[in-house]
């Protein structure tokens, strides 16, 4: 799959993911490097630490398997639960940071290979996710 396709289907099933919720405002934020790429997500609407949980872990599956992103990304779209289809972002991504922002949800998704250093990004970074 094309970087621009895999891109594509990670940010339409994010969206898709937060459009549920009906917020007013909804940014995603795109900085890609040659190795690797950081995506953010931000909406109007905070989400309780139960729910906040719940995302973080359909998001960082303990069992990354990055390589079969292609075969993930066509299973994504079909009629299943979200935590379901976020378990699918999550194995095709190395780390997602989910928080609360000061007006609502902020999730921020990391891709890259071994080599990858998120660190080279200019977002700072506020606190480390368990």
């Amino acid at each position: 799959m094309k970087r621009k396709e895999f891109l594509g289907r990670l940010i339409g099933e994010l969206t898709n993911f937060m459009l549920e919720g009906n917020p007013l405002r909804l940014v995603v934020s795109l900085h890609q490097e040659d190795d690797g790429a950081h995506i953010s997500f931000f909406d109007d609407r905070p989400r309780s630490e139960a729910e906040l949980e719940q995302i973080r872990k359909a998001l960082n599956p303990k069992a990354q398997r990055p390589e079969l992103a292609q075969y993930y990304g066509l299973m994504a779209g079909h009629d299943m639960a979200w935590g379901a289809r976020l378990k699918l972002i999550g194995w095709q991504i190395k780390h997602a940071s989910v928080s609360n922002s000061d007006s609502g949800l902020q999730i921020d998704l990391w891709l890259g290979s071994d080599a990858f250093n998120p660190d080279n990004f200019t977002l700072e970074t506020k606190k480390k996710e368990k």
